[in-house]
């Protein structure tokens, strides 16, 4: 990170600016998170409807101790090779992500990290 990055990044803490409001020039913040949330839960449903046997498509309100973060739910994705994929999501799309199973608590996180992520979804479609 550059001295220019580390001095914005700064600015917005020290601002306590909405950053969901600042944008690229292009899109917004809550733009890109919406549309990363949506493209997650097209995803989920596309593998619970057609893949089945290969990944469990889950949702939960609690983590696995049972910690719950008020106004957020964890989604994820347990594929075949014993991996996961998950992100936590704003409770106002809870209802959109009925196709998935819902659990009591969310399995234990194996630890994965936002690299992590990236690799196993491109192993998706990789295959």
């Amino acid at each position: 990170m550059t001295n220019t990055e580390q001095a914005l990044n700064w600015l917005i803490q020290q601002s306590k600016a909405d950053t969901n409001l600042i944008s690229d020039g292009h899109h917004t913040f809550a733009e890109l998170y919406d549309h990363r949330i949506t493209l997650f839960m097209a995803l989920c449903y596309l593998l619970h409807t057609y893949e089945t046997d290969q990944h469990q498509i889950w949702r939960s309100m609690a983590h696995h101790d049972g910690v719950v973060w008020e106004g957020w739910f964890i989604m994820g994705i347990d594929t075949a090779a014993g991996q996961q994929i998950s992100y936590h999501l704003p409770m106002n799309r809870w209802d959109e992500a009925g196709f998935a199973t819902t659990l009591p608590c969310s399995p234990i996180w194996d630890g994965h990290q936002s690299k992590e992520v990236l690799a196993r979804l491109r192993q998706l479609y990789e295959r």
